[in-house]
């Protein structure tokens, strides 16, 4: 049965009426434990990433003003959520519970954190509700520690993973796949090792057949030693700030596929959250899950 990260502390609390679903993390956990998906010996608790780890992709000045809530107004707006040490906490938690996750794939073959996919955190600052970009810093660290080589970053977030983008341009050795709507955040697109913009109101079998043609292709380019999946759930139609229109059924299809094509090729997976803004934050946890249950059936 797969291991996964997962803290309580995941959880924090925000003003009323905030945008950002922060309960579908203890209702992702409950799901997959209600479900057996998951057991409670195979929760692996993280501690707080250490700030000489997150340098290893962010500044200094960044790590610095972030941890200590001295972020210059411009910087701490454009991550969307109010600064509190609980939301620094949480950041660190996050980025250390990936990376656990990440030596968990590559000792199962399997494994995920119950959090991540901050994709849109840049080296020097962070937005769109990302901090610290936890998959960038587990592929540094992973490197450093002569643990992989190549890692390859499948992002199917509906927004493009752009400071991932940013992170790896240039490096050789990271693959970065956004298949992300064109037209949605961020306006500014970043350059990804292969960028797929998509149309908006694209429907199950359009996307489903341009992930087929594609994924097998980017995995040939990529040559990884570890896949990182960010299992975004905002392609569903009616998410808040999605704009696509796949179904659940869509949506299970994609993450079997995804699945299944790097099961077939020996290759170790991660699986992180990324968004999902669905009518509450229980139903967007349940979309969540749906990864989970095809990693059950294709994993065994």
């Amino acid at each position: 049965m797969m291991r996964v990260s997962y803290h309580a502390d995941y959880w924090i609390p925000l003003p009323e009426r905030h945008p950002f679903p922060m309960g579908k993390y203890p209702a992702l956990h409950k799901i997959l434990l209600d479900e057996d998906l998951i057991r409670p010996d195979g929760v692996h608790t993280p501690e707080e990433c250490s700030p000489r780890e997150l340098m290893l992709v962010h500044t200094r000045t960044y790590v610095e003003r972030m941890l200590s809530g001295s972020l210059e107004e411009d910087t701490a707006k454009r991550i969307g959520v109010p600064w509190t040490p609980a939301l620094a906490r949480r950041a660190r938690l996050a980025v250390q519970g990936t990376l656990d996750a990440a030596h968990m794939a590559l000792e199962d073959g399997i494994a995920a954190n119950l959090a991540g996919g901050t994709h849109h955190a840049h080296a020097g600052r962070g937005e769109g509700y990302c901090v610290f970009n936890d998959v960038a810093v587990a592929i540094r660290k992973l490197q450093q520690s002569a643990r992989i080589r190549r890692a390859l970053v499948v992002d199917l977030d509906v927004h493009q993973g752009n400071g991932t983008a940013a992170i790896f341009e240039g490096e050789e050795a990271v693959f970065t796949f956004s298949m992300h709507g064109e037209k949605n955040y961020p306006l500014r697109k970043e350059r990804s090792s292969f960028d797929l913009g998509l149309p908006d109101k694209l429907s199950d079998d359009e996307y489903l057949s341009l992930l087929a043609h594609h994924l097998p292709d980017v995995i040939d380019r990529a040559r990884p030693d570890l896949v990182i999946y960010l299992a975004g759930v905002d392609v569903v139609q009616g998410d808040r700030f999605g704009r696509l229109a796949l179904t659940r059924e869509g949506l299970t299809a994609r993450d079997h596929l995804v699945l299944e094509t790097v099961r077939a090729r020996g290759l170790p997976i991660l699986l992180v959250l990324a968004g999902g803004y669905a009518r509450t934050p229980e139903l967007t946890a349940d979309l969540h899950a749906i990864v989970h249950r095809e990693a059950a059936r294709v994993f065994g």
